[in-house]
């Protein structure tokens, strides 16, 4: 990396500051750059959140340590339309979102590699937990963490394939541990900072509270029924932006063995709920897959899939479809696979696509006496 022009960016946390901090070390030209989110003034982050004036003002100061320039790029109105949106009209439909893939997407790996070129910055650099390696062919392949706890591949999902040769993950081959002892060997203050918690703009972790703010109308938040699989109503729920498939908690319905959340149905207002095993689907079917692969693979291809962050890859097998999504079929069926998040597919420790869920696969019908509303007490 040595002499190479590298865009760094910096969102003021341990991570991000030390892989800046390691380049311009090892001898790379390097410029940070913190991206502005909000309008301060009416911004509901917390202290500890990155983006927050606090935040840049970390990441300057450790720019002025290793002695690299800094800046603050305006990027309220892409994170805006790009993230923030869509994350409010998901929730408000009753699909459970992953922001996170959306901005390392259209920000990090969008708007920043734009703001990269016009600079004459080599590669971009970050502080993900991930891995790029070049292929014998001369093809790029985006790999997980040697670290497996802090892998971050899954979120790194979304970003265009042509990225993967101008990016550069100084972070991917440590643990946590070794990112702060090297922090604290180069005299950054933020060497114990804690990790933000929680999605940046939601530091509270109150999904519906934000929600239901940001948005200011009654989408999502109306009561309505909850129902069995045979449509049987159940209860009253309190709007579906408070409910996700596999909620089990804060249900408020009585009954002999605990229910599930198995659906979500915008259109009539209506959340389905039922036991345990009809949370199992069979498979799903993706939105338009971004692969991160020269090419495909074909119908039938077997991988490994990841249909939550913090899920334990599934093997299966993929069938492209002709409207540019996938299906995927679970080898064992997989419990709440729930719309809007993302589905990722591995080949051992390398990502060969990703895409948002947008709905799981119907398992056999079962007998109608095996029902959620016989679970219900009298």
């Amino acid at each position: 990396m040595s002499r190479s022009k590298v865009l760094a960016a910096m969102s003021g946390g341990v991570d991000s500051c030390v892989a800046a901090a390691l380049l311009a070390e090892q001898g790379a030209e390097v410029t940070g750059v913190t991206l502005k989110l909000w309008c301060y003034g009416t911004s509901p982050l917390s202290p500890r959140a990155c983006c927050t004036l606090d935040a840049i003002e970390d990441a300057r100061a450790v720019a002025r340590r290793m002695g690299f320039p800094h800046y603050v790029v305006e990027a309220e109105e892409v994170f805006r339309q790009r993230v923030l949106q869509p994350f409010l009209d998901a929730y408000a439909t009753g699909r459970t979102p992953y922001p996170c893939a959306l901005c390392n997407q259209h920000l990090k790996f969008g708007d920043l590699v734009s703001r990269m070129e016009l600079i004459g910055a080599e590669v971009l650099a970050t502080g993900h937990y991930a891995r790029i390696e070049r292929c014998a062919d001369g093809s790029w392949k985006l790999m997980r963490a040697m670290d497996r706890d802090k892998d971050q591949s899954y979120a790194l999902a979304l970003i265009p394939y042509d990225v993967l040769p101008r990016a550069v993950f100084p972070l991917g081959g440590m643990d946590k541990q070794a990112v702060r002892a090297h922090a604290e060997r180069l005299g950054l203050e933020v060497w114990a900072k804690p990790e933000s918690q929680d999605l940046c703009f939601v530091p509270d972790g109150d999904y519906a509270g934000f929600v239901t703010q940001s948005l200011g109308d009654r989408r999502g938040t109306t009561p309505g029924p909850f129902v069995d699989s045979e449509g049987r109503p159940l209860g009253t729920h309190r709007g579906i932006l408070h409910y996700t498939v596999g909620q089990r908690r804060g249900l408020g319905i009585a009954a002999r063995e605990p229910l599930y959340v198995t659906g979500i149905d915008a259109s009539s207002n209506t959340i389905t709920l039922g036991s345990r095993a009809a949370l199992d689907a069979p498979g799903l079917v993706t939105a338009s897959m971004n692969w991160l692969v020269p090419s495909p693979p074909g119908p039938g291809a077997p991988v490994e899939v990841q249909i939550r962050y913090h899920h334990a890859p599934a093997r299966g097998r993929v069938f492209p479809r002709a409207d540019g999504g996938a299906e995927i079929r679970f080898d064992e069926p997989q419990a709440a696979v729930t719309p809007g998040q993302s589905c990722v597919l591995y080949d051992g420790d390398r990502v060969l696509g990703g895409a948002a869920i947008e709905r799981a696969l119907a398992a056999p019908r079962r007998s109608a006496t095996h029902d959620a509303a016989r679970l219900v007490a009298p």
